[in-house]
């Protein structure tokens, strides 16, 4: 009864037709205008702006030639190892002696490197072809390293050249001298072959593991010279590792791919 007593007062009361209508409070206008701005920024920001992305691949440090594996010509005993692990070698030079059934052979480098593994020693029997040496490429003690990071072949379109990357060095504590700085050089856009890695790089072992989940794209990274530092890079820290880098150094690299637009208009 009570609600409809009310009810029935309500009809019967006159209408406050001249009143003036309240649309809405001064706190409901603050939010619509701040709900507006945040809405047409978002859409400036799709059409203008752009994402950045980066791709974490395998990488080593190399001179820019790379390597080479020395191969046995000949089957036979070595009798004598000429060269040492190490050593820097002019082309032609010898490397192993290897007897036999016609007489004494010599293995002799194939081009001018520093030697950086050797494969055979002396009463080893060694057959044709056999992995006898590894040479790296380099003709001058002062030769700047490079990195090579091996990309995933999807993410190699998106690699541009001159992109930033950071290079996590395995033998460098990266807390106390943080990531070593570089910029994208060239980029392959043929996959690479576990076979065309271990020749690059005189190892077979890291052909294997740097095609375990596919054939990745190498990406030639030129590290920044830095004239205040040790190993004469530029690192995120202010002095980097206080000794140098060699050659063969495994890292891992972060690379900047190209920008992306966060939003893809469809056009008829």
């Amino acid at each position: 009864m009570q609600f409809r007593q009310q009810a029935l007062a309500k009809l019967q009361s006159p209408e406050e037709l001249d009143l003036p209508v309240r649309f809405a409070r001064p706190q409901g206008w603050l939010v619509l205008t701040v709900t507006v701005v945040v809405v047409a920024a978002a859409c400036v920001w799709a059409v203008t702006g752009s994402v950045a992305s980066t791709v974490s691949a395998p990488a080593v440090l190399t001179h820019g030639e790379g390597s080479y594996i020395l191969q046995s010509p000949v089957a036979g005993q070595v009798t004598a190892v000429l060269a040492k692990e190490g050593s820097r070698l002019p082309a032609g030079a010898p490397v192993l002696k290897v007897r036999t059934a016609n007489g004494d052979t010599v293995v002799r480098t194939v081009a001018a490197g520093r030697v950086t593994a050797l494969a055979a020693a002396i009463g080893q029997i060694v057959s044709t072809g056999a992995n006898v040496a590894a040479v790296e490429k380099v003709a001058r003690a002062d030769d700047p390293l490079y990195a090579t990071v091996y990309v995933p072949a999807q993410n190699a379109a998106s690699v541009p050249v001159g992109a930033p990357v950071d290079l996590t060095v395995q033998t460098v504590p990266t807390q106390e001298f943080g990531v070593l700085r570089g910029h994208v050089k060239s980029v392959d856009r043929a996959a690479r072959s576990a076979r065309q890695i271990s020749a690059f790089l005189g190892d077979s072992q890291l052909g294997e593991q740097f095609t375990e989940d596919g054939r990745p794209v190498a990406v030639l990274v030129r590290l920044d010279r830095s004239a205040t530092t040790k190993s004469g890079y530029r690192w995120s820290s202010a002095q980097g590792p206080p000794y140098a880098l060699t050659s063969m150094t495994l890292a891992t690299g972060s690379i900047r791919l190209a920008d992306q637009r966060p939003v893809d208009w469809l056009l008829p």
